[in-house]
């Protein structure tokens, strides 16, 4: 993050997203909500994140992005920075199969992070609470979710792309 002893803008960005995500998440979005489902910001550009920079930066950032999420809700520490750098991870995994140029990527990388998300939140409830249950609306907000992320990863995508390869976020 520190190029000659100077905090660089990339950096900057990169703490700053998460926090925007949050914030959206938490406001503006609440008010347009499918069902009482609103997008996961903070997942999808952690999975731009890992699907341009790779597995082992993206799980970091995932894990980092994560933690600010919990923070923020209060509740079960440590199950979105579990399973945001999970998905990271795996995600990030790709960076090198794929065209990353291709918007396509972008939509299907967030289908799929999406889904191993809420599979790997599904696994830490499950290993925390000793008697969870689940139920069908689990999986109907699952869609209802990865619905609404899909809706926001075109734009997103494009701008974490240019900005990645030759912008702001370019290392």
């Amino acid at each position: 993050p520190r190029a000659g002893g100077v905090i660089t803008v990339r950096f900057v960005l990169l703490a700053l997203l998460p926090l925007i995500a949050i914030f959206l998440q938490s406001t503006f979005f609440a008010s347009y909500s499918i069902k009482g489902v609103v997008p996961d910001l903070v997942l999808v550009f952690i999975i731009f994140y890992a699907l341009l920079n790779g597995a082992e930066k993206g799980a970091r950032y995932g894990l980092i992005c994560g933690l600010l999420e919990d923070l923020y809700i209060g509740q079960f520490i440590g199950m979105n920075a579990l399973s945001k750098a999970a998905t990271a991870y795996i995600i990030g995994r790709l960076q090198h199969r794929v065209f990353t140029e291709n918007v396509a990527v972008g939509v299907i990388s967030v289908i799929v992070g999406s889904m191993i998300n809420a599979l790997m939140l599904l696994v830490l409830a499950w290993a925390y609470f000793a008697a969870f249950n689940i139920g069908p609306g689990f999986f109907i907000n699952v869609l209802y979710q990865i619905i609404y992320n899909v809706l926001l990863t075109t734009p997103i995508y494009i701008w974490f792309y240019q900005s990645s390869r030759r912008g702001l976020l370019k290392e």
